[in-house]
């Protein structure tokens, strides 16, 4: 796959099957991108499950914390990752040792492990990298258009409210 670009199709279809996600990195303090990231995506009807050593038994916008991939209570369908592109090939060798493994990993803005990447590909995971979830969700939901930004999505059609923040979606529920 080539990742120094996504087709929009490829980044809709991961945001609309995945259900339930890891974020590796996951912040407690409420002006972090990682913290926002989780909130947004709890509000926008996934189910979160944050990932830090040192948050761990605590909770991180109200969902329990737990310190590694292996301590989480049940599969989840992606694992995002809020770490350095140094960190990624250690969370890499975690996610391969998982007993049910993710069928998306998702590496942040700036975070970049094409090793990484052939290795979880090789395993029938897709991947993104150097995207953002959050962004990717508001620009394909035209939300990100609100801002005056240009999010590429021409329509005549007129958005349908969702349950959610704010949410024209792109989820069908």
């Amino acid at each position: 796959m080539n990742h120094d670009s996504y087709d929009d199709a490829y980044i809709s279809e991961i945001l609309n099957t995945v259900k339930s996600l890891a974020i590796v990195g996951a912040s407690a303090n409420e002006v972090r991108p990682s913290f926002f990231v989780t909130k947004y995506l709890i509000d926008k009807g996934y189910t979160v499950f944050p990932v830090n050593p040192g948050q761990a038994g605590k909770e991180i916008a109200g969902r329990p914390v737990v310190a590694r991939l292996a301590n989480l209570p049940q599969p989840v369908d992606m694992v995002d990752i809020f770490r350095p592109s140094s960190a990624v090939a250690g969370v890499t060798e975690e996610i391969l040792a998982m007993e049910t493994l993710p069928k998306v990993v998702w590496m942040q803005l700036t975070v970049r492990d094409d090793a990484s990447a052939k290795r979880l590909e090789e395993h029938d995971i897709k991947v993104v990298m150097d995207r953002c979830p959050k962004i990717e969700y508001a620009r394909l939901s035209r939300e990100i258009g609100w801002n005056g930004v240009n999010s590429r999505v021409i329509s005549s059609k007129k958005p349908i409210m969702r349950k959610g923040f704010q949410s024209f979606g792109i989820r069908q529920r």
